[in-house]
């Protein structure tokens, strides 16, 4: 579910580069961004299916989870716009917050945009632990959701930067493996709180994101800065001493003049979202967006953000829809495992075809049992069908976290060129979380209107994104970032097309981008 400016721990393949603990520590530290964004996803689903937070915030919704009388369907009991607004505007603020984030990781460095966010994220706990009201409810949302924003923007940009080439996919999943571990963490945390006596319990679900939250802040406090961001802001010599430590070696020259380069050429890009709609960058661009959009319509977060609804919704008691809701968290954690080790061994495309085909069928399977057995007015989902139901949600999730989970954040990360990366990372993460607003503010009435046909709906759309990976996504696996025009673009049987303007002449002399696939005329 989303990262300023990606790149890679290091240029070529064939700079020296060993694993060192300081970039496994820095990366950990990073990485717990992902662990706040996962909690606050799955910490809104469990409080918003507790009947105390229901009858102190949106009493209407709570009268018709507990009557009989007056619901129209089991699929519209939760149907409020109010209550999609709780979890969606987090994501309304993040998409505001990401163009300011934007600026900030590249003008301020990686570190301090991650130390901002920290902030907001232990400001937005505050609101909600203690809210009195919807308003307050609203106002901690929203200061998480510009957490978000700039942890989206800096963590997965920070982790493909320190990294080196070999891991670098493996290092920058990191990210949503934290997500999932804080979704999980949510959901255990929701089981428990909802079983406290006083109705008090939603609160300390709200309130444990500060834990999260103050870990990425001092997270932030002791990590270095990138080589990449250093470099970028001027201070080269503090650039290759932090290369030299990351690296583990003294002889980072030639990856080191490589970086000043880079950055040198992007120095001269004055209008980096201009520059991003030029027709050499347009390949990057269309694929960043439509990984985005097709993320959101797996469904992930829709189950992800309601699932402890979703179960009541199909006849599961409180306390079983919460547990369920706990086993699709636990099998997100696992098989995002999954991902860090088989990404930069079997590929992206593989990951991502083969997983198709599992969320297609799994999705299917649903929408046909709950077509048969959860009309309007009855529930009568018997416990072999209530434990296929959980089994084929738990196949989709799993198939979703070692593959669109975090390749829609990885593959982004690494394809844009150094010019473009600010302005392109920004457009993902703007365009990761419109999407994410509008399922997250849709999808219970769409539960409603749609009922069991939900699932086909999106399953119609896992096929159409199949298709697009099929025949327009390349495989980057194992390629360094700055060879990515040479190595992939060139060699795609559509993209070549876009990249005929890669050498420009520049003074009566041909510029060539060559292996880093900059272009120094870009603003010529």
């Amino acid at each position: 579910m989303a990262g300023g400016v990606m790149v890679s721990g290091g240029g070529g393949s064939d700079f020296e580069a060993k694993i060192t603990p300081i970039v496994i520590i820095s990366c950990i530290m990073a990485a717990t961004g992902g662990l706040m964004f996962g909690y606050d996803v799955g910490v809104s689903g469990g409080v918003t299916s507790m009947p105390p937070f229901l009858r102190k915030f949106f009493p209407v919704v709570y009268r018709k989870t507990v009557e009989e009388k007056g619901v129209d369907s089991n699929y519209c009991k939760y149907d409020n716009q109010g209550l999609q607004l709780f979890t969606s505007s987090l994501y309304l603020a993040g998409l505001t917050a990401t163009f300011f984030a934007s600026y900030t990781t590249r003008k301020l460095g990686r570190r301090l945009t991650m130390l901002i966010a920290g902030l907001f994220f232990i400001a937005g706990t505050a609101f909600n632990a203690a809210a009195q009201n919807l308003a307050m409810l609203i106002v901690g949302r929203l200061l998480l959701g510009c957490g978000v924003g700039f942890a989206n923007q800096a963590v997965p940009v920070f982790l493909s930067e320190i990294a080196p080439t070999r891991i670098r996919g493996g290092l920058n999943i990191l990210f949503q493996l934290n997500v999932t571990i804080g979704i999980l963490f949510a959901n255990l945390v929701n089981y428990g709180t909802n079983k406290i006596k006083g109705g008090w319990g939603w609160r300390l679900s709200l309130g444990l994101a500060g834990i999260p939250a103050a870990l990425l802040t001092l997270g932030a406090l002791f990590v270095v800065d990138t080589p990449n961001s250093l470099i970028e802001r001027g201070h080269l010599d503090q650039g290759k001493a932090v290369l030299k430590k990351i690296r583990g070696t003294d002889n980072v020259e030639p990856e080191f003049l490589e970086l000043v380069e880079a950055s040198r050429i992007a120095q001269e890009v004055k209008h980096p979202f201009r520059n991003l709609l030029k027709r050499r960058n347009r390949p990057q661009l269309v694929i960043a967006i439509a990984l985005q959009i097709f993320q959101q319509f797996t469904g992930i977060n829709a189950i992800m953000f309601y699932a402890p609804v979703l179960f009541n919704t199909l006849g599961f008691k409180n306390d079983a829809s919460l547990y369920s809701a706990v086993i699709t968290g636990a099998v997100n954690v696992l098989s995002t495992i999954v991902s860090i080790y088989s990404v930069d061994k079997v590929g992206r495309r593989m990951l991502l075809l083969e997983a198709g085909v599992q969320m297609f069928l799994s999705q299917v399977v649903i929408s046909i049992i709950l077509g048969i057995k959860v009309t309007d007015h009855s529930d009568d989902l018997s416990k072999g069908f209530a434990i296929l139901v959980v089994v084929m949600v738990c196949t989709f999730v799993s198939a979703f976290a070692w593959s669109w989970g975090p390749l829609g954040w990885l593959i982004p990360s690494e394809t844009f060129p150094l010019e473009t990366r600010s302005a392109g990372q920004s457009v993902t993460v703007c365009v990761n979380l419109l999407f994410t607003f509008v399922i997250a503010q849709a999808f219970l009435s769409m539960l409603c209107h749609f009922k069991f046909g939900i699932f086909l709906f999106f399953s119609g759309w896992v096929l159409i994104m199949s298709c697009f990976v099929l025949f327009l996504l390349p495989e980057t696996k194992n390629v360094p970032i700055e060879e990515m025009t040479e190595r992939v673009w060139k060699q795609h049987w559509l993209w070549k097309r876009f990249m005929e303007d890669d050498d420009h002449v520049v003074d009566g002399k041909v510029a060539n981008s060559g292996a880093s696939g900059f272009n120094p005329s870009s603003q010529l």
